[in-house]
């Protein structure tokens, strides 16, 4: 078979984004998310159903999800806790590990983005804006002013990497001081240096976040459940429709 041939059959993927409470849906992104999780982190996540990656916030959140038309497969999810639900969720999933009072202060309203993962093989250019903009399309809606969420960094090294890149984001992505928190559990010091030289290999996804005009709060946190360390980050929504409104909100 040519080239040419086996590309003319190769199956084309038909993404398609949408926002869900679907119970069914939901499962599906749950067993997504302990997939990509449980392999990165290194972690069952204390799950108490094999496979499944929840918890009780998941019930509160509208769940952003992007399916493979061409297969059914669902293959990117992140959920979003409205500042509306936050209250009956027992507050926001972060408030575990950062001290919010800054963002309570805050006049606007606050919306929480979590549990972000994209399947290994969708790990692309395509998916990945198709997932923002259909977030982008969400906070607008919805009039969110201000994006937070916990930006994972995996600790399998015990730990280096991990500073590195927390110092090299706050060095160049430090957010304004109204937007200061600091953890409830802070990450362990390591007995050895930390270099100053900028991480060659900051996770993908810290790095769309900071292209979207996101910025860190403050030191990271250390969470033993999922095994890593963890920023906090804000977006401020008029930011990413002033920088992005024509790539992401062009049909908004």
């Amino acid at each position: 078979m040519s080239a040419q041939s086996a590309r003319i059959t190769r199956p084309t993927r038909q993404l398609k984004a949408g926002i869900t409470t679907e119970p069914t849906i939901v499962e599906a992104a749950q067993r997504l998310r302990y997939r990509v999780f449980s392999e990165e982190y290194d972690s069952d996540l204390g799950a108490t159903t094999p496979g499944i990656d929840a918890d009780s916030f998941d019930a509160w959140c509208d769940h952003l999800i992007v399916t493979d038309q061409s297969s059914g497969e669902l293959v990117a999810t992140t959920r979003i806790l409205h500042q509306r639900n936050a209250a009956k969720a027992g507050g926001f999933y972060s408030e575990g590990e950062f001290d919010l009072n800054a963002f309570h202060q805050l006049a606007g309203t606050v919306a929480e983005l979590g549990r972000t993962c994209v399947h290994p093989d969708y790990r692309n250019g395509a998916t990945i804006t198709l997932l923002w903009a259909s977030l982008a399309e969400y906070l607008v809606k919805h009039q969110v002013d201000y994006l937070i969420g916990c930006a994972s960094i995996s600790m399998s090294d015990g730990g280096l990497k991990a500073w590195n890149i927390a110092r090299y984001l706050q060095r160049e992505f430090m957010s304004d001081e109204e937007f200061r928190v600091t953890p409830k559990r802070k990450l362990p010091h390591l007995a050895h240096p930390v270099t100053e030289e900028p991480p060659v290999n900051v996770p993908a996804l810290i790095k769309a976040y900071m292209r979207l005009g996101a910025r860190v709060c403050g030191e990271p946190c250390w969470d033993p459940e999922f095994r890593c360390a963890d920023v906090l980050v804000v977006l401020e929504v008029s930011r990413l429709a002033s920088r992005y409104s024509r790539h992401f909100m062009g049909k908004i």
